[in-house]
C-alpha cells in the first residue's frame, strides 16, 4: 500500500512503551505525527527522539500528539529510552511502537527495498483531525530531521485548513500569507478585514488572519 497526501491514515492497534494503543483513539480530535526509525540504538534517531521530547509543550500548543515507531521490541525500546534520557538530557514523553512483525511499517509503506529489506526508512507523517495524511517526508539515515521545520509546517497546515490562504516560501507564524486564487477581489474585504496588497492579480498578500 502506498499512502498519498489526502488518503485516510490507516488505523492500527500496537504494543508501545505506554501499553497497547489504538492509533485513532490515541489521536482523538488532535492532529498527529507518526515517525519511524530503522532500529533502536541508532545515533541520529537518539538525538531526534530527545528533540521531540523537549518540544512537548510546542506540540501541545498546536493540539498535536506524537508517536514513534521502531522494528525492535519493547525491552529494547525501554532500554533505549534510558539512553535517550541520559544523553539528551530529557524525558521521553510519548509512546514508541514495537513493530517487530513490521505490520505497521508495511501498512504505512515505511520499508523501501532499495534502502533496506528489513528496516524502516525514516518517514514522517502528519495527520489531521480528519485522520487524513497532510504531509509525508522521507529522510535518509544520515540526515537528522528538522523538527522546527515540522512545527512550521503544522502551523501552515492548521492555518490553511481554516482560512482561504496559502503560506509563501520560508513563511513563519505571524508573517503575511497569500490569498487563495479562488477568492474574488470583491470578496476580499469581508474575508480579510485586515487589508491586503496586490502584487500581481494572482499574488495577493494579507496579514495572517488568525492573529
Amino acid at each position: 500500500m502506498t499512502l498519498r497526501l489526502g488518503d485516510l491514515a490507516p488505523n492500527f492497534v500496537a504494543e508501545t512503551t505506554e501499553g497497547t494503543i489504538d492509533f485513532y483513539e490515541y489521536l482523538g480530535d488532535s492532529w498527529g505525527i507518526l515517525f519511524s526509525h530503522p532500529a533502536d540504538y541508532t545515533p541520529v534517531c537518539t538525538t531526534e527522539l530527545g528533540a521531540v521530547a523537549k518540544l512537548k509543550k510546542e506540540f501541545e500548543k498546536r493540539n498535536v500528539k506524537v508517536m514513534a515507531l521502531s522494528v525492535d521490541g519493547i525491552p529494547d525500546h525501554m532500554n533505549w529510552i534510558k539512553d535517550i534520557n541520559e544523553t539528551q538530557n530529557t524525558t521521553v514523553n510519548f509512546p514508541i511502537i514495537a513493530d517487530q512483525d513490521r505490520k505497521i511499517s508495511t501498512l504505512y509503506d515505511m520499508i523501501h527495498p532499495n534502502a533496506s529489506e528489513n528496516f524502516t526508512v525514516r518517514s514522517v507523517f502528519i495527520i489531521g483531525r480528519d485522520k487524513k495524511v497532510k504531509l509525508i517526508i522521507v529522510y535518509p539515515a544520515s540526515t537528522g530531521r528538522n523538527f522546527d521545520e515540522l512545527l512550521r509546517v503544522i502551523d501552515s497546515l492548521q492555518l490553511t485548513a481554516d482560512y482561504s490562504v496559502a503560506t509563501p516560501a520560508n513563511w513563519k507564524n505571524g508573517e503575511d500569507v497569500v490569498i487563495a486564487p479562488a477568492i474574488k477581489n470583491e470578496d476580499i474585504p469581508a474575508k480579510f478585514p485586515k487589508g491586503h496588497k496586490e502584487i500581481k492579480p494572482y499574488l495577493r498578500m494579507t496579514p495572517q488572519p488568525n492573529l
